[in-house]
């Protein structure tokens, strides 16, 4: 009988393969590109919606999420500011543009995106903060759209808690 040669464990610290990126994902980053060309330049949305449609790679993210969360951030940005302001420190216009526009399309997809769940909404939040923004932006979106998540999402957030009760 032969011995079948073992495979080795991965050594401690290995990093894993990364995961491919998901289509909403992808269209969450291209969106987060628009929302601060956006923020810092004022820029029409059609305007820019046309300029990252542009952008090599639009093609693997998913058009219609894209769409939704670049024009509703746009024409929905003193609401959803509103919103934030309620969790923030400071006023919205003084934030980093890049966590603006995270928090942005958190909340967004919080208040529109029923389909994802909150939890998931936040975290690809967080995710885009830790890619695109400030060493510890991603705390600070992620604290704030915990908060925003109970005025958002009551049922969801409150089925959630008592499951872990």
């Amino acid at each position: 009988m032969t011995d079948t040669p073992k495979k080795k464990p991965a050594a401690r610290g290995t990093p894993k393969a990364a995961a491919p990126k998901s289509a909403r994902r992808r269209s969450r980053e291209v969106a987060l590109q628009g929302l601060y060309e956006w923020l810092i330049s004022g820029t029409e949305a059609a305007v820019i919606d046309a300029h990252m449609r542009e952008q090599e790679g639009f093609e693997k993210c998913d058009p219609a999420h894209f769409e939704a969360l670049l024009h509703g951030c746009i024409a929905e940005a003193a609401d959803l500011d509103g919103v934030l302001k309620r969790h923030v420190d400071r006023q919205t216009n003084l934030l980093s543009p890049i966590e603006h526009g995270v928090l942005m399309i958190g909340a967004y997809e919080l208040k529109h995106c029923i389909d994802i769940p909150y939890k998931v909404a936040i975290n690809e939040a967080v995710e885009l903060a830790k890619s695109f923004g400030g060493t510890d932006g991603h705390k600070y979106v992620n604290g704030v759209l915990d908060k925003a998540a109970v005025d958002l999402r009551t049922v969801e957030v409150e089925a959630f808690k008592a499951s872990k009760r």
